[in-house]
């Protein structure tokens, strides 16, 4: 079974065993604080122990990096590394908003750059974003680009969740010059709708993005089509450390990476 076919089909175990719990009581509980650093609900434990028992049911041999797990090491042989944020958005999963999801990505090596598969599902509709390197984008089973046409209205999203006044004030001109900008609370998902053409860039640039977050994304997003930058507008690549946290842009095209970014002060 090739990779990606794995991914897939855990990422369909985790919507048949959560789609039903989001929004009720069931749903939260603290569990205390995940690798990742966020308290664990017990919608996390079951999407998370979902990934586990499938890996190990059919012995596939990997060290998986969870969110809230934090390194489980499946072999002493591993092909490499399964980079799982089984819930993104555990907010919203909680609380019933329904834009949350799964983010499930494989790395050969110890970077970011090594990834070479992923899988992002939307949780409250079941919709599989899915790329392998070199291979496309994909939404179900219609290939996915980024939008690089001038939009009727430019959709611009920015993570600004527990931002500081300093960066507010630096991203102050987009707000002040834009009138569509979004976020929704589920970075991994709204590089997926980045991906598919729905928002012309998105921006995150808080210092606070786990691997967990950005790992299937960033496949996904370059398959594609689009660009992936660092804060220092240099190509996105991290390690997979638990201490990693990454600042980033994805965008369609360097034109708009130059008409917005050029405003930050």
């Amino acid at each position: 079974m090739q990779v990606i076919e794995i991914l897939r089909e855990v990422s369909k175990r985790i919507y048949e065993n959560v789609k039903d719990l989001a929004g009720t009581d069931d749903a939260g509980g603290d569990f205390g604080r995940g690798a990742g650093g966020d308290i664990s609900r017990n919608i996390d434990i079951i999407a998370e122990k979902t990934v586990l028992d499938y890996l190990r049911e059919i012995n596939f041999d990997c060290i998986v990096l969870g969110e809230e797990c934090g390194r489980v090491e499946l072999s002493k042989k591993p092909k490499g590394f399964i980079i799982m944020d089984a819930i993104d958005g555990s907010a919203n999963a909680v609380r019933g908003v329904p834009f949350f999801c799964s983010s499930l990505a494989f790395a050969t090596e110890d970077k970011l750059s090594s990834v070479t598969d992923g899988v992002i599902t939307n949780l409250s509709n079941g919709d599989m974003y899915w790329a392998s390197k070199g291979k496309g984008a994909f939404l179900n089973k219609s290939k996915i680009k980024v939008h690089d046409k001038e939009p009727i209205y430019k959709i611009i999203g920015i993570n600004t969740s527990g931002a500081t006044i300093e960066l507010m004030n630096r991203l102050h001109p987009i707000f002040e010059q834009h009138n569509h900008i979004r976020h929704f609370g589920a970075n991994a998902l709204e590089m997926a709708f980045f991906a598919r053409g729905l928002i012309d860039i998105f921006i995150d640039l808080r210092d606070k993005i786990r691997i967990q977050d950005i790992a299937a994304g960033y496949l996904i997003v370059k398959e594609a089509g689009g660009i992936l930058l660092d804060a220092d507008l240099n190509p996105l690549d991290a390690d997979l450390s638990y201490k990693t946290r990454i600042s980033f842009i994805a965008a369609s095209n360097q034109k708009i990476i130059d008409d917005v970014i050029s405003q930050i002060k």
